[in-house]
């Protein structure tokens, strides 16, 4: 249950001139023997100490709460957020106003943040009025047009005695968390191509096998096992036959990010260039996971608030895609080291077999030099290029017309032994997936903000 902490600072007190002003007006009353004057004294004497008591207990036993439709969501999509205010006591809450602190880069539609002292928060000011064991909800719609990781909170609660008479304030510390994952595009879209994109996956040693799958017979070997004879093969060929299977080596697939982009980091960010770089990024290892292949990313970025680089070790949990997706949804634009050094850094503690596939949006001679010494070393590498040139010592050799979908193909085959894809113009549509409303639920465009009601135990 969320905690409000009341600011008994910001409490308005009882003064001691609420009493002066009875004792004086009833003075008052009995010498000019008006009732009237009394009257007064005595409402004061009634009404005051019951307000402040009223004042006193007015923000115990509340709960508020941000409920939204869902914790993670893709770039374009719109999310439900309910707020959501409880009173679990007999006593009335005249009045109850929350300012709420949300992030501005996600805005809420048909409602206006009020700016604050940060440029990217701003408070929604709502107001509540609730009667005993009754809860208050109203909807709103939050659309997230770009990745990131969002706080909500904390909330500043004030409220009072019914008449108006004092005030109290309160927080609500707790803080709620909405992740945007980056676009994800299929990679034919990319320009990529669409079978066997970053080489051959086969395994070049036969080290386990498949059962399942046979992929031819041959003669049958001293050393093999009788189990594996492929006895209508035997019959046809009147000598004995053994199924040859499909080698279950896994396919290794590390995606570097360089989140620079420009040479030198001195000469800025262009956050364009850099939120492609990590779509891309993200669409690659989505494929991946979608071929059961063992995925991780490396990122010389870092999250907001560290200066360590991002990794996600590779693995074929089902959960990976998930952790990358969240890891690359919270990459910054700072880059804690270069490209360069990360690669050969890291590259030694990977799998030998692994391919090394670098996304980036630019491409200097310091990462071309070091691309060719980790090739020379043995390294399976691939480099994505959203760069405006291409590659310098890389002259480029087009793929056949109308690969992967892509007239005059998108990819070019580095003439030194490294697959290259160069796709400085790749445009990445942000909207939605048209099947997403279908499994989260279409959410009515331009609705105002719904406030039901519900008393708490029926």
């Amino acid at each position: 249950m969320s905690h409000i902490t009341i600011d008994y600072s910001k409490e308005t007190q009882f003064s001691e001139a609420w009493i002066a002003l009875a004792v004086m007006l009833t003075v008052f009353g009995l010498v000019f023997r008006q009732k009237s004057l009394m009257l007064v004294a005595v409402l004061l004497l009634t009404i005051v100490p019951i307000a402040w008591l009223w004042n006193k207990l007015t923000l115990s036993g509340l709960r508020y709460e941000r409920i939204f439709s869902e914790r993670r969501a893709f770039s374009g999509e719109t999310l439900e957020l309910t707020l959501r205010v409880s009173n679990w006591k007999l006593l009335p809450v005249g009045w109850l106003q929350i300012e709420d602190q949300f992030p501005l880069d996600v805005p809420l539609l048909d409602e206006e943040l009020i700016t604050s002292q940060s440029p990217s928060v701003g408070h929604l000011v709502t107001a509540f009025s609730l009667r005993w064991y009754e809860r208050v909800a109203r909807h709103y719609q939050i659309h997230c047009p770009r990745r990131g990781f969002y706080r909500f909170g904390p909330a500043h609660l004030k409220s009072g005695d019914i008449f108006g008479l004092f005030s109290q304030e309160g927080w609500q510390k707790e803080h709620d968390w909405l992740i945007v994952y980056p676009r994800v595009v299929p990679i034919a879209e990319l320009g990529l191509l669409s079978k066997e994109p970053f080489g051959e996956t086969k395994a070049r040693q036969r080290i386990f096998e498949d059962p399942m799958r046979t992929i031819g017979v041959r003669d049958h070997q001293p050393e093999d096992s009788f189990k594996h004879i492929h006895w209508k093969a035997t019959a046809r060929q009147q000598r004995l036959q053994t199924r040859v299977y499909e080698p279950t080596t896994s396919f290794n697939l590390i995606i570097f990010l360089n989140v620079a982009t420009f040479p030198k980091h001195w000469q800025g960010t262009d956050p364009v260039l850099l939120e492609r770089a990590i779509s891309v990024a993200a669409s690659i290892a989505s494929y991946g996971a979608g071929q059961r292949y063992t995925v991780g990313v490396m990122a010389n970025g870092s999250v907001p608030h560290s200066d360590q680089p991002i990794k996600v070790l590779p693995s074929r949990d089902p959960r990976q895609l998930a952790r990358i997706l969240e890891a690359l949804a919270a990459v910054t634009g700072f880059a804690t080291s270069s490209i360069e050094n990360l690669l050969l850094t890291e590259s030694p503690k990977l799998p030998w077999g692994a391919t090394l596939v670098v996304v980036t949006g630019v491409v200097s001679e310091e990462l071309v030099v070091t691309l060719l010494r980790l090739r020379d070393v043995g390294r399976r590498l691939v480099l994505v290029s959203l760069d405006q040139k291409p590659p310098p010592p890389l002259s480029p050799a087009p793929l056949p017309p109308k690969v992967g979908g892509i007239e005059g193909g998108g990819g070019m085959k580095g003439l030194e032994g490294i697959l290259c894809y160069h796709i400085p113009g790749v445009e990445i549509d942000f909207r939605p997936p048209s099947k997403r409303g279908e499994v989260r639920g279409e959410f009515v465009q331009g609705r105002q903000a719904v406030e039901t009601f519900t008393r708490l135990g029926d």
